[in-house]
């Protein structure tokens, strides 16, 4: 899964944006807009949700997911950027910043009833309160990770990497307790730097991350060359699920792989998870 970040204030890269081949844009209203564009920016969510529609169209009924992310709330341009956001097509989900507790989120549910929300936790706190927030009606929670190095003096770039380790899951097993999707990371500032944004990928991939946001559409094949399973593991995974499948069938309940593996219904959720990642069906 990627989702790739797109400024609300540039309509002329809405298109684009929508046809880089990521799972997901999100139409930024916060940091990617300067204060004095707050307006235009706002303004501009009327062209891209027609931008969306005629990419929908164009596809045969199928666009990326869209999430808008609004300014914080308590700041001067959260109310605005809500009642711009119910003017929008209702599968347009809200990335909501700087979530510190559930309290964020009922607000947030009490103005825009049904519309999913999408928790970013940029904060010490957010991160205690990690489960609190998965379980507050959210489609799925996120670290926003810029803010959370600088309040606990972890170093940009790779150098900070082992710093984020352990946030990173107690995010990620907030999402499973509540559950909830595995989270996507955050992004990889470092725009030109491949070699470590793939290194920083399989490293969340190994945490238990499902995908990335990015920031530039050159990000999206790299994330998800490394999010994506391959051969072998796809293979593997088959295998267990089709082995229990057949031990089902057959009311055998031998379930063993060829090479002497006991499975059990951990690895077999493992390996539809794999599968998932992959793009195939478990069915």
């Amino acid at each position: 899964m990627v989702a790739l970040y797109a400024p609300a204030d540039r309509p002329e890269r809405f298109a684009k944006a929508l046809q880089a081949g990521a799972d997901a844009v999100i139409v930024d209203l916060e940091d990617a807009v300067a204060a004095s564009r707050k307006d235009a920016a706002r303004a501009a969510l009327t062209d891209f949700a027609a931008c969306w529609e005629e990419c929908r169209e164009a596809d045969g009924g199928d666009a990326p997911a869209v999430q808008v992310r609004v300014n914080a709330r308590g700041s001067r341009a959260h109310d605005a950027d809500l009642a711009a956001v119910a003017a929008l097509p209702p599968e347009f989900g809200v990335r909501l910043p700087k979530t510190q507790s559930g309290a964020d989120v009922a607000a947030f549910r009490a103005v825009l009833p049904g519309r999913q929300a999408h928790a970013l936790l940029e904060s010490a706190l957010s991160i205690e309160r990690a489960f609190e927030i998965a379980g507050s009606g959210v489609a799925s929670i996120a670290a926003g990770e810029a803010d959370l190095r600088a309040e606990l003096g972890i170093p940009a770039g790779p150098a900070g990497e082992a710093g984020l380790a352990w946030p990173r899951s107690r995010i990620i097993n907030a999402a499973a307790a509540a559950g909830l999707p595995a989270p996507l990371m955050a992004v990889y500032a470092h725009v030109r730097d491949v070699d470590g944004l793939a290194a920083s990928c399989r490293a969340g991939r190994a945490l238990g991350f499902a995908g990335r946001t990015a920031v530039h559409p050159r990000q999206i094949e790299v994330i998800r060359r490394v999010f994506t399973p391959d051969a072998a593991e796809l293979a593997r995974a088959q295998g267990i699920v089709e082995r229990v499948q057949a031990a089902a069938r057959d009311g055998s309940g031998a379930f063993v792989l060829a090479d002497g593996t006991f499975l059990d219904v951990a690895m077999l959720r493992a390996a539809e998870r794999v599968l998932a990642l992959g793009g195939h069906s478990t069915a």
